[in-house]
């Protein structure tokens, strides 16, 4: 019989790996706390640590500038199918 696996939000995640970073407690004890394995903690901690400093980057126009680049080739598309459709009814108007 398997054991399903288990799925933590991502505000769970951060609480136990910020209780982890401050050291106040072990991370055998917050294992035990939470019912999880110490390596499941010190996973978290380390991507808490590693990926903190993105956290405070203001370079966010770099993701935003390309989903308006996404966005203007999808209208572009729409356009040009809709063009399309409207020739390809035309020409297909006397055969109906």
């Amino acid at each position: 019989m398997s054991k399903s696996r288990n799925h933590y939000s991502s505000q769970f995640k951060f609480q136990v790996a910020l209780e982890a970073a401050k050291g106040m407690k072990t991370i055998n004890q917050l294992a035990s706390e939470h019912s999880l394995h110490p390596n499941l903690i010190s996973l978290w901690k380390r991507q808490l640590i590693e990926q903190g400093p993105e956290i405070f980057n203001h370079s966010t126009t770099r993701p935003h500038q390309q989903l308006l680049t996404r966005e203007a080739e999808l209208f572009e598309q729409i356009g040009r199918l809709k063009m399309e459709m409207e020739w390809l009814k035309k020409k297909a108007a006397p055969f109906s």
